[in-house]
């Protein structure tokens, strides 16, 4: 998961909150602040909630303000937003495409609204274009032996 900080009047900043990237204790911290379990929050962020966004985005941003108090960290309706990382979206594509795979219309319209959350869309391209190649189910073709023929060492009983 993605999250992207888009002030008013500041840098456009982004949050990696993917798997490793936070330490225990700041989970820790996020869970006290937001009340809710971790997986909760996730949960929560991937829907779009404002709450669990600014919870973690105010966490990570204690790394470079220690001092930073949650009620300084107030941001505007809409300078929060969440987008799926690579990895999401190479997961949500693969579950579109077994799901939709017999309709090509809604797998393409599908495909179009994955477009609109992930974060970054040329990794996404590539993962839709992986989920839909054709798989080859043809065994594979047996090794060519070689053109000439073996030499082989004379017998030393003779022949």
């Amino acid at each position: 998961m993605i999250i992207i900080y888009a002030p008013q009047d500041g840098a456009e900043q982004t949050f990696d909150v993917g798997p490793g990237r936070l330490r225990a204790s700041e989970i820790q911290v996020i869970e006290r602040t937001a009340g809710a379990r971790w997986d909760d929050i996730k949960q929560a962020m991937g829907e779009g909630d404002l709450n669990a966004m600014r919870t973690v985005v105010w966490a990570l941003l204690r790394r470079e303000q220690p001092a930073l108090r949650f009620a300084e960290f107030d941001p505007f309706e809409g300078e929060l937003r969440s987008r799926l990382d690579e990895r999401e979206g190479r997961a949500y594509a693969e579950r579109l495409h077994d799901k939709y795979r017999d309709n090509p219309e809604d797998l393409a319209a599908a495909f179009n609204e994955l477009r609109d959350v992930v974060f970054d869309r040329e990794a996404l391209e590539v993962a839709i274009a992986d989920v839909t190649a054709p798989k080859d189910s043809a065994p594979a073709e047996p090794l060519a032996e070689a053109a000439e023929p073996k030499e082989t060492a004379p017998s030393p009983i003779g022949s």
